[in-house]
Order: structure tokens, then C-alpha cells, then sequence
């Protein structure tokens, strides 16, 4: 059983938290423990590195048995190499000594507060881990005491996890920017993974909503990841540093900054620091927020809309200008891809015999695995209408677009208006 004191402080009295009805015996039987989880993992919802599945767990229902659990801070995460696993995803603490205006842990936010030791991370880890509730952990922390201090703890975890436990799973630290540098590097060789969040896409953004950030000292904690990084990869006897790389996060929504901007910057970070991921995160009104924060969230397709251009830009060669006429939002009616090449309809139809592969991979509906399966299967054939059908891709997407040995696209379809109402996904009407 998991021994373990419990300090637990709420800033707004006739407000007291509340939790989920749990099974005490969901982790060792430590009730104090559980509602220390309930809080640090409900603080840790708001970093958009990992997802979770949204689907409540059995275990979370108050209903005892084989298998029960919190279901608390439980999320969905994606490796390098595809596989999707189950991490973890809580704060050491949500006590911090910054005052962000777009934080909900922010020093004058009235919310519970709750601290974990490390030990306690690592007990809760380890037991969540040998019931194969989890894959991982995914660590993050408000700032207490200093930056230096906070860095320490959050190392303190994962070494014991790494040395003490032989711990094998990943491992997803959250490092503090203007932590000593020999300890982030510290971090990286325990870690999985490690995340420097950029915060907000601009520079005066991120001075006006959290003066006490520094931006270059951001940047410059992200170049020191990369050089390690470059250094391990161009010494094999070096000691490996976060083979999975580094991620940041942008808050989108809580000021002005347009979408072709938030990917410019998304461009630069992943060109300068080679990063793995950028990950966006939409704002979420909060309690008591400053005026200078929206009242309203964005519209959450907009977060998606970033995503799948982000990927655009990844994994299929587009540049952050491409993707935009001119410079304002992306389009919430239809994807990025396909805005694309409606737009320039004269680079359409391709003809998929003879067209590159960066070519057949903007098409819209044809996905890159597709696009290299049919690059490979002309080798040996010309490339006809039943291997679409074949490859199960979303025909009325992709034939306006494509020539085949035995089809043409119709000149009636050649008008991106008439292409734009047709490819529109249909609007869910609303209940009331």
C-alpha cells in the first residue's frame, strides 16, 4: 500500500472540489492518494501532447470488481513507430509562482491545488504500470520555489523510475525552460521524450499574456535539446538522449494570431529545432480570466483544421505558404488538402501513371501509403479505375482530380465551386 500524506487547498471556500466516486481500492487502498490523482490529473488536461479517448472507464463508475480503476489521468499517446499507448498524464503539481493569464493554474487562480512527491509519482506509476493500466507516463509541473527546483524533482522522478525500478515504458517529461541547462540534459537521458511548450505563436503574445516567459530562453532550451540530440545520433558509443524527440505546444485562440501565422511559426521551430511534433492546443475559457483573454473558446474544427495541415506540411511536403491565398484563417468547411487543390485547380487532373509521387500525394483522398502503392503497381501496370476501388480510396473525393488508363475526370467537374458544395462534409443541424 501506497503510504502517502495528502495536502489538498482550495482558494475559494463555498467553491470545494469534487471528484469522481472512485473504489478506494483503485490504487492500494489510499483514498488521499486517489483524490491527489483526481486533482493533478484534472490539471493536466489542458497540455494537448497526448488524448485522451474521452470514453469513461468502467472503474471510474463507483462500481468495485475485476479489473476496476480511476480511469483519472489516463490518456492516448502515439510513438514514433505508430503504436498508440496509454500514458499517464499528470502534474507534479499545479501550485505555481507564474502568473499566465491563459493558464488555469495560474498563482491567482482560484482552483484546487495538490502536490505530488516523487515518490509518489513513482509508486502511482509502478502500480498503474503493473496492472497494465499504462504504457507510460507523461510528467509535467507548475513552477514551485524555482525553476531549478522543479527541473530537480521532475529529474528525481524519472531517475528512480529508470535506476531504482528498472522502468522500461516511455517516458514524457515536460522541461522547464530556464531550468540549469545539466539538468534538462539530465532529463533527456532518462526520457523518452522531452517538451519545451512555446506557449503562444508570437513573441508580443506571449510577453502581454505571461510577461514572466522569456522567449529567447524557450528557444534556447530547445537548441540545447537538439545539439544533444545531434550529438547522441553522431556517437554511437554516446548514451542515447531522447530518442523520441522533442515536442512543443501553441495555444491557438487565446489572442488574435491568425492561422497562416501559427503555422509560419510551427514551420520555423520545426526547420530550426527539428522538432518531432507541434502540437495545438485550444484555448479554454476560464474562471475569473482576465479581460484580456476571449470569453468564448475557438471553434474546436479550427484545432483540427491546424492539425491536419500541420501534417500537410510534415508528411507531405507543403510549406506553410502554400496553404494559404492570402493571409488569415484556414477554412472550417472543408480540409486544408482539398482547399488546396481547389484553389489550384490548374494543376489538376493528375494522371496517376505518370505524375511524381509529391504529386499523386496532393491529391485529395489519396493518403501517402496510396499514393506509394500506386507508384509501385505502375511498375508492373498502368493504373486503372479498379485499383482505386481496390485500394478502398474515397472515390468521389479523388476522381475529380485524377486520370487514369480507363477514366478522365468529366469537364463539369473541372469548377472548384461546384467541387466545394459537393466535397463539403454535410453540417450536423443542431437538436434545438
Amino acid at each position: 500500500m501506497i503510504n502517502a500524506r495528502f495536502s489538498l487547498k482550495t482558494a475559494c471556500s463555498h467553491d470545494p472540489p469534487t471528484y469522481n466516486t472512485v473504489h478506494p481500492y483503485s490504487i492500494g487502498g489510499n483514498v488521499e492518494l486517489l483524490k491527489k490523482l483526481e486533482v493533478l490529473a484534472d490539471a493536466a488536461k489542458y497540455d494537448a501532447s497526448c488524448a485522451s479517448s474521452g470514453a469513461p472507464k468502467r472503474g471510474s463508475r463507483g462500481i468495485a470488481g475485476l479489473g476496476a480503476s480511476t480511469g483519472a489521468g489516463i490518456c492516448h499517446s502515439f510513438t514514433p513507430d505508430g503504436r498508440c499507448v496509454s500514458l499517464l498524464k499528470i502534474l507534479l503539481t499545479n501550485f505555481c509562482l507564474y502568473d499566465c493569464q491563459y493558464c488555469v493554474n495560474r498563482r491567482s487562480s482560484n482552483v484546487p491545488r495538490a502536490r505530488f512527491t516523487p515518490e509518489e509519482v513513482v509508486e502511482l506509476t509502478l502500480d498503474f504500470y503493473r496492472r497494465n493500466y499504462i504504457d507510460g507516463l507523461f510528467l509535467s509541473s507548475g513552477i514551485i520555489r524555482s525553476s531549478n527546483y522543479t527541473m530537480e524533482q521532475l529529474v528525481r522522478v524519472a531517475q528512480s523510475l529508470r535506476e531504482d525500478h528498472q522502468f522500461r515504458g516511455y517516458l514524457h517529461l515536460k522541461t522547464i525552460p530556464d531550468a540549469d541547462p545539466q539538468l534538462i540534459a539530465q532529463a533527456g537521458r532518462y526520457a523518452d521524450r522531452l517538451s519545451v511548450n512555446i506557449e503562444l505563436p508570437t513573441d508580443g503574445s506571449l510577453a502581454r499574456l505571461a510577461p514572466e516567459k522569456n522567449v529567447r530562453t524557450i528557444k534556447l532550451a530547445m537548441g540545447s535539446i537538439r545539439l544533444a540530440q545531434e550529438e547522441a545520433h553522431s556517437d554511437a558509443r554516446a548514451p542515447k538522449f531522447t530518442p523520441a524527440g522533442q515536442s512543443t505546444q501553441m495555444i491557438v485562440g487565446a489572442d488574435q494570431t491568425n492561422d497562416s501565422t501559427i503555422l509560419q511559426t510551427a514551420a520555423t521551430l520545426y526547420g530550426a529545432y527539428k522538432l518531432k511534433r507541434v502540437y495545438y492546443s485550444a484555448f479554454s475559457p476560464i474562471p475569473d480570466s482576465p479581460s484580456a483573454l476571449p470569453a468564448q473558446a475557438p471553434p474546436l474544427l479550427r484545432e483540427h483544421r491546424l492539425y491536419q495541415a500541420d501534417f500537410l506540411m510534415r508528411g507531405y511536403g507543403f510549406s506553410a505558404d502554400e496553404l494559404f491565398e492570402q493571409p488569415g484563417n484556414l477554412s472550417l468547411d472543408i480540409d486544408p488538402k482539398l482547399a488546396w487543390a481547389l484553389a489550384h485547380r490548374e494543376q489538376f487532373p493528375v494522371d496517376l501513371n505518370r505524375a511524381p509521387l509529391r504529386m499523386i500525394a496532393r491529391v485529395p483522398g489519396i493518403g501517402m501509403r496510396n499514393a506509394k502503392r500506386l507508384v509501385e503497381l505502375r511498375r508492373s501496370r498502368r493504373v486503372r479505375y479498379e485499383d482505386l476501388v481496390r485500394l478502398r480510396c474515397p472515390l468521389e473525393k479523388i476522381m475529380p482530380f485524377v486520370v487514369t488508363q480507363d477514366y478522365r475526370a468529366a469537364l463539369h467537374d473541372a469548377s472548384s465551386a461546384r467541387l466545394r458544395r459537393v466535397l463539403a462534409p454535410p453540417v450536423q443541424l443542431a437538436l434545438l
